[in-house]
């Protein structure tokens, strides 16, 4: 389904089924009145709208609003689900490459974090070229120290290209050897600085990881002294920013997460637009957590890890 068709869904959904005047409805788009009014006149015209919504995606619609009411959500971004889930981060990256430039386009950001991931890579691959020149890309938290496809710099670095924008990386490992030696980093002025920069980001961008072996923090990145099971035994369920959370959202008691040589998860609530982005029923656990925890933020995904996610996040509740 293209864009173009996803939009004129959308704008029939919320003028036929939730009763949004065509001044709100190009608002929430990020498009016209008259815009809105031909689309909402040619879905009479062609079938689009009749005595139900005909398209895969109203499901879709209706759950996005379903979660923004239910979570206190800024805003929600649900896909279909493919056959193929090998597909899932491709078509959430998209998902998330056009809510990012619909937000770069309409709001004023000079500092946008970025993590790491699968999906943020997808996204970053859709994303159209902009030119920002006074943005500040930020990595909101440090990179391998051996050879992968593609690091948390990588990341950093190919977005500011596609924005043509400023670039910061943390220039350090994920995990420190230990609390200690986290806390003698992140002291150094040049670290201190940078800490400082991504906190007062406007917008972040961030991926939501699970435990298994699919997650690429647990295969490429864990500490050698650090194991699934112990991190399973303090409750985790997922991380955000290599920080392990449990069901509610909140970070673990485990030394690894004071040893994320990151920004920590509670000052994210000092950034106005927090986007998370991830796929994919494996991950079911660790977006339910992130829903429990982060009203106000937004969350792209696809339809069923998402209804799956709202399952588990009710019952967590």
């Amino acid at each position: 389904m293209t864009e173009e068709h996803q939009t004129e869904v959308r704008a029939a959904w919320l003028y036929f089924m939730e009763g949004l005047t065509q001044a709100e409805i190009a608002r929430r788009l990020g498009t016209t009145r008259l815009r809105i009014n031909r689309i909402l006149v040619d879905a009479r015209r062609n079938g689009l709208v009749g005595i139900t919504l005909n398209a895969e995606i109203a499901s879709c619609v209706e759950l996005e609003r379903q979660m923004v009411r239910e979570f206190g959500l800024e805003s929600a971004v649900i896909v279909p689900t493919p056959d193929d889930e090998a597909q899932i981060p491709v078509i959430v990256g998209r998902a998330a490459a056009g809510f990012v430039s619909h937000h770069l386009a309409t709001h004023r950001v000079r500092g946008l974090g970025i993590g790491w991931g699968n999906t943020l890579r997808e996204m970053i691959r859709h994303l159209g070229a902009a030119r920002y020149p006074d943005l500040w890309v930020s990595s909101m938290m440090g990179g391998l120290t051996h050879g992968l496809e593609f690091n948390t710099f990588d990341i950093a670095s190919e977005l500011a290209r596609r924005l043509h924008s400023q670039c910061q990386y943390l220039v350090a490992p994920i995990y420190a050897s230990s609390a200690r030696s986290r806390d003698t980093i992140m002291a150094q002025d040049v670290f201190r600085d940078a800490l400082q920069r991504i906190g007062t980001s406007d917008l972040a961008v961030l991926s939501i990881g699970d435990l298994s072996r699919r997650s690429m923090l647990v295969r490429h990145a864990l500490p050698d002294d650090v194991g699934v099971k112990s991190l399973r035994d303090a409750g985790a369920v997922g991380d955000v920013l290599a920080q392990f959370v449990d069901a509610r959202g909140r970070p673990i008691d485990h030394e690894v997460n004071r040893r994320a040589i990151a920004l920590p998860l509670h000052e994210l609530s000092r950034i106005p637009a927090v986007v998370f982005a991830a796929g994919g029923r494996h991950k079911a656990h660790a977006i339910a957590a992130v829903l429990r925890s982060r009203p106000g933020c937004v969350i792209v995904c696809d339809e069923a890890t998402a209804r799956a996610a709202c399952a588990l996040a009710r019952e967590a509740a």
